[in-house]
């Protein structure tokens, strides 16, 4: 496994290093060992699947609130998504600043995002589907999140919306 840093000093690109063979590939996942090694937790609390239909759907910003922040490890395994962080911490040199990949099935890459982030991503297929590993169970009272179009982070969505929660679509404004 390759992990390779963002400008966001605590969310990373994981990428497999596939073994490839006749039979097609096997490739690492995840290594408490590997992880250790960057500072991201060592277990997972919960494992969780997102999938939305439409092309265009956008779930987040979505985080816990401290002391429950987790750790995510989120990989798309079956169509792709653009996925963000953005650093929420308020003393870093990053704060309020975003990072963004494409997760598809195909390139079988992940996003880490470390605590004192929010999180969020758009659909770029129909039937697409995330895996996240998360560091702290969900907690319903920590549940916190921010406006996907908020003036603060100012992201690039790649695509227009096509399908919003009430939720998502309610989230205050960022204020710190």
């Amino acid at each position: 496994m390759r992990f390779v840093p963002t400008k966001i000093d605590i969310v990373w690109l994981a990428e497999a290093t596939p073994h490839c063979d006749e039979r097609g590939l096997f490739a690492r996942a995840w290594c408490a060992e590997e992880f250790a090694q960057i500072g991201v937790a060592t277990s997972a609390a919960q494992t969780s699947l997102a999938w939305s239909r439409s092309a265009g759907t956008l779930r987040g910003l979505h985080y816990q609130q401290h002391p429950y922040w987790e750790e995510k490890v989120v990989r798309c395994v079956r169509g792709s998504a653009y996925v963000v962080a953005v650093d929420l911490r308020p003393d870093s040199p990053t704060h309020c600043q975003w990072t963004a990949i494409e997760l598809s099935a195909d390139n079988r890459r992940a996003l880490v995002v470390g605590k004192g982030c929010a999180q969020g991503y758009q659909t770029l297929q129909d039937d697409t589907e995330l895996l996240y590993q998360m560091s702290q169970p969900y907690v319903p009272a920590a549940s916190q999140g921010w406006r996907f179009n908020d003036p603060a982070f100012r992201i690039d969505w790649p695509l227009p919306i096509s399908v919003l929660s009430d939720r998502d679509a309610e989230w205050e404004a960022y204020r710190w």
